[in-house]
């Protein structure tokens, strides 16, 4: 069965990470694009 949704964290090494990269919520590592889709969405 394909998993319903699929998050950033998908291309992450950590084992931590990846048991999230299919949570239902939009996850980012931390990193240049967390920032910057945090000051697009005028959240930082």
């Amino acid at each position: 069965m394909k998993p319903e949704f699929t998050n950033q964290l998908i291309d992450e090494t950590s084992p931590y990470l990846l048991q999230h990269a299919h949570n239902p919520v939009d996850w980012y590592p931390w990193g240049a694009a967390a920032l910057s889709k945090a000051k697009e969405e005028d959240k930082m």
